[in-house]
């Protein structure tokens, strides 16, 4: 089912990691919510594929499947989301000065906005409630109020971002649609869009009408 939307209204996508958060927001979460000597036990563990991705032998979306299996399973879910609202909070802080008043301009535009991420929810959903937008990104599996550590979906990165953004979103309904990333995985969804912004690569942010008073 399509999400509701209005014809002639715009609709703007934006990316987390790199984008609209100046950092890795993942693995911040790992070290915001877990002790250092978790980190360190499961992080051995794994050392291999650790190993193996920063020398470009293995894939990014499925490092970030295997770091989370290694890091949460068997996590309780309400102490996790309680730490997760925390550092929502605290991110906030951490966003892209220049493209959080963008979001905020497409917001008092009326515009839909939405988070694209293959981050997971479990802090997204909080960041996404704080900033009042809409949410796609790779889901995680609870059983019994507890992380199994596996994910619901797939890695919400490159082809997915186009797919899953497709399957909520009929894009006929809106007259402009702009995207905005920062890496290889973002090229899909910047496809999708009539302006794109890659972060590091185009000098200026796609022009939206300045008529609109807004707050930062």
């Amino acid at each position: 089912m399509y999400a509701t939307s209005k014809k002639n209204k715009n609709l703007a996508l934006f990316d987390f990691d790199g984008t609209l958060c100046k950092k890795d927001s993942f693995t911040g979460f790992i070290f915001y919510a877990l002790s250092r000597r978790h980190i360190i036990k499961q992080g051995i563990k794994i050392l291999p594929w650790i190993q193996a991705y920063y020398l470009n032998a293995y894939p990014a979306h499925a490092m970030r499947s295997k770091l989370f299996r290694a890091m949460f399973s068997n996590a309780d879910a309400l102490e996790l989301q309680q730490i997760a609202q925390e550092y929502a909070n605290n991110l906030l802080s951490q966003l892209n000065p220049s493209l959080l008043k963008q979001l905020k301009q497409h917001q008092a535009l009326g515009d839909e906005v939405v988070l694209v991420s293959a981050s997971v929810d479990v802090y997204l959903q909080p960041i996404c409630s704080l900033l009042s937008i809409n949410l796609i990104c790779t889901q995680s599996e609870q059983i019994n109020n507890t992380y199994t550590g596996k994910y619901t979906t797939p890695d919400c990165s490159s082809e997915q971002k186009r797919q899953r953004i497709l399957e909520k979103y009929s894009l006929h309904y809106y007259s402009v649609i702009y995207a905005y990333g920062n890496s290889i995985e973002d090229r899909e969804m910047l496809e999708l869009a009539d302006h794109r912004y890659m972060v590091g690569v185009d000098k200026t942010l796609p022009q939206l009408p300045t008529n609109i008073q807004i707050a930062i």
